[in-house]
């Protein structure tokens, strides 16, 4: 079992969540709505964690690979629905840069599992969501 607690640090609101190990990330609604930006929104954090869930796979197929990998991003946009509550994501698209001399069959191969198969947040949005991604290797 997972266990996050939410805290509240304003009389808004911005608010914490916090681990069993203590980790902690800050959230915040959007102006429009009274908050004040003071942390990512729900549904940003969302995305986050389809980016951070589907990179700790790709660099694990490519550490097993034997790969250079230097560094990667991965840029992660969504569509939600329009002018409906609630509004979940219709479409996610992730942007993989990945850095180092690197085979371009096995950078594929890595992402294609790392989002279509491993990546439980990107298989959590798919019931929704249209999830798609792209690759971009530089050394």
């Amino acid at each position: 079992m997972v266990k996050i607690e939410i805290n509240r640090l304003n009389d808004n609101f911005h608010m914490e969540a916090v681990n069993e190990q203590g980790a902690k990330v800050q959230m915040d609604a959007s102006p429009d709505v009274g908050g004040e930006n003071l942390g990512m929104r729900p549904m940003q954090m969302l995305l986050a964690a389809m980016g951070g869930c589907s990179s700790i796979d790709v660099i694990n197929i490519l550490k097993k690979q034997k790969q250079p990998l230097r560094d990667i991003k991965v840029t992660v946009t969504g569509e939600r629905e329009k002018d409906v509550v609630p509004a979940v994501y219709t479409e996610v698209h992730a942007h993989f840069k990945l850095y180092g001399d690197l085979d371009k069959d096995k950078v594929a191969r890595a992402v294609n599992l790392g989002v279509e198969k491993y990546c439980s947040v990107a298989k959590t949005l798919e019931a929704n969501a249209k999830i798609t991604y792209s690759i971009e290797i530089l050394p």
